[in-house]
């Protein structure tokens, strides 16, 4: 493994690390249309969350958590992509990183399960555009 992977892979699982202290099932994270490429097949969106009345940007963590590229201005990861909401998917992919084992449900979890446990960490985060 060369330094330059390793060193990708370290900073990966301190932005995973961080991600995990910030975010809790249940939380909610809100997204950031910035730009929306010509031809509609990209965007960029920001990543934030509210703690104490105070947002909170994830985009950095969220963009090395999830081995995305982040535009040179700073501004948002890139997705590309059409037909679907790309703010739910990144939301969604980052939940899924972050919470790979399920989570823990409280009441009736989706689809009317009482199992308590739901296996898809993907719907352990909330999403919401700003």
């Amino acid at each position: 493994m060369s330094a330059t992977t390793l060193m990708r892979k370290q900073e990966r699982e301190q932005a995973i690390e961080q991600l995990q202290k910030l975010l809790k099932p249940g939380d909610k994270v809100y997204t950031v249309l910035r730009h929306v490429s010509a031809s509609g097949m990209s965007r960029r969106i920001d990543l934030y969350t509210i703690k104490d009345n105070r947002p909170i940007y994830l985009t950095g963590y969220a963009a090395k958590a999830l081995g995305l590229r982040r535009s040179p201005k700073k501004e948002g990861v890139t997705v590309g992509g059409c037909g679907m909401d790309m703010g739910f998917h990144l939301v969604y992919e980052l939940s899924g990183v972050l919470f790979r084992d399920g989570f823990k449900v409280n009441g009736v979890g989706r689809n009317g399960d009482t199992s308590g446990h739901d296996n898809d960490g993907g719907y352990a985060l909330k999403h919401e555009w700003l």
